[in-house]
Parts: C-alpha cells; structure tokens; sequence
C-alpha cells in the first residue's frame, strides 16, 4: 500500500510592515484547507497598525471559504479601526468579487480591486 504523500503548503504568506501599513503577501490559494493559517495571521496583524493590505497578485485560487476568510477579517479589522485593503486581484478574483457582491465591501478602493478610477 503506497503512503499518501504529505500536502505541500498551498498558501504562504509574506509580510511586509511600513510605517503607514502592513502588506501581507498571499501565494498559493485560500481554500477551506488554508483560510485558518491567513485568519490567524491576519487577526494578529491588526492591533498594529491602522491598514492591512492584503496583496493577492500570486493567488491562484479562491473558494466560497476563501471569500468567507476575507469578510470575516474586514469585520475583525473595522471592529478595531483598521483599514483591510485587497491590491492585485487577478481576472478571476475580481470576478469573484463582483458576482457575489463582495467588491462593494471595498467600494472606494477601486484601485485595490485591479480597476483604475475615472
């Protein structure tokens, strides 16, 4: 019986702090299997600065928990005046966002949301 291999890490996080900002670097995707490893990262970001941003451009993939993880840190981040900012969203991403009504939840950050305002 051949042993199943271990999973590789489908999402690894970099972060990045400024005087103004903490940028969160997100490669690989946010998946149920993965939303718990972001969250707590996140979360734990928070306290420390006024603005998170969560920057997308090597996510490759995200699920209905994805969205789930990104809403519920928004909250986190708004009930602590905290600012949750999404940059480099590809195609897909923004996509997403659009059908399932997410992109208003950070209306006035079109810029974040990979469109250039008029």
């Amino acid at each position: 019986m051949a042993a199943n291999p271990s999973p590789i890490a489908e999402l690894s996080l970099e972060t990045i702090k400024s005087s103004e900002e903490i940028l969160v670097r997100c490669t690989g995707k946010i998946i149920s299997g993965t939303t718990g490893v972001l969250q707590t990262a996140v979360r734990g970001l928070i306290p420390a600065t006024k603005c998170v941003v969560l920057d997308l451009t090597g996510v490759s993939y995200m699920d209905s928990s994805g969205l789930g993880a990104i809403v519920g840190l928004y909250i986190s981040a708004k009930r602590q005046n905290c600012e949750l900012k999404l940059i480099n969203l590809n195609q897909r991403l923004q996509e997403l966002f659009r059908i399932t009504k997410l992109a208003r939840v950070f209306e006035g950050h079109e810029d974040y949301l990979g469109h250039t305002p008029d």
